[in-house]
């Protein structure tokens, strides 16, 4: 039974060298520079500078400034339960704030005690309708005047075809689901074309260092450097460079924003009129 296990994941590691046999070892080429960069990271020590420095510049904890989502989180000693990593709050303040206020439609999978889904309401205001996917029917119990639970297995495309036609509009998403690979890649495959224009897309709790869903982000990241050039100053955006306008990666945690509009060329700038005889 172990033998059928390996051999069966030898198998899907060939796979991909069967299909794509040129891209599999243009991608194996880049192992040293990978493995290069692993144990530079897990080698990792700060420089005494580093601890000089934050000594002289770290400000006092009263003087930061708040953050609401964390003020709600820390007030909330009763009532529906929320659990989040700590570091979380300031993720969320930094990419959601610019919603704020307004017209906001958010997913969150994985509803759990519901408390969080309260939360959202109460940060972006009265304009917030609030939408939850969980596998467990009840979870329906949450549900109110501006929350909706739909019930389904986030790792299934026709699933996400249904929702899509109940919910036209998302601008937030949020994966705090079953954390399966396969989960993640299904939902961010079917979701990401769906999410509006400048929304985002946050996933939480990637843990460990060989996780098969940062390796595909990892996939994600090596298409938004894609570069096809149209001049020495010039280059023409894929489909994905068009709309996807970053992504980032924080402990635990990736978040991708897409654009408010396509990019529709990539201009290189300059000005001055003195320049080193050397560089032509």
């Amino acid at each position: 039974m172990h033998i059928g296990a390996e051999l069966k994941s030898f198998c899907e590691l060939m796979k991909p060298f069967v299909q794509q046999p040129r891209l599999s070892l243009k991608l194996l080429a880049r192992l040293p520079a990978i493995l290069r960069g692993f144990n530079y990271a897990q080698e990792w020590q700060p420089s005494s500078a580093n601890h000089a420095s934050l000594e002289l510049s770290s400000p006092p904890a009263a003087s930061r400034p708040s953050n609401p989502l964390k003020s709600y989180f820390d007030l909330n000693v009763k009532g529906k339960g929320i659990l989040k990593w700590g570091h979380y709050f300031d993720i969320y303040q930094r990419y959601f704030n610019k919603f704020v206020g307004k017209e906001v439609h958010i997913l969150e999978i994985g509803v759990y005690a519901g408390g969080s889904l309260k939360m959202w309401k109460d940060y972006f205001g009265s304009k917030c309708h609030v939408y939850g996917v969980d596998i467990k029917e009840e979870c329906k119990v949450y549900e109110n005047e501006y929350t909706n639970i739909f019930v389904g297995n986030q790792a299934d495309s026709k699933f996400w075809k249904r929702f899509k036609e109940k919910v036209p509009v998302i601008d937030i998403l949020i994966d705090d689901g079953g954390h399966q690979a396969e989960q993640q890649i299904v939902t961010l495959e079917e979701m990401l074309p769906h999410l509006s224009p400048g929304g985002v897309y946050l996933c939480e709790d990637i843990h460990n260092v060989h996780n098969d869903f940062i390796s595909y982000l990892h996939g994600l990241v090596k298409n938004l450097n894609n570069m096809i050039q149209l001049s020495e100053l010039a280059a023409h955006p894929t489909q994905f460079q068009s709309w996807i306008r970053s992504i980032h990666f924080y402990p635990y945690v990736a978040v991708i924003e897409k654009a408010e509009s396509p990019e529709e060329k990539f201009v290189v700038l300059k000005q001055g009129t003195e320049w080193q005889p050397f560089l032509g």
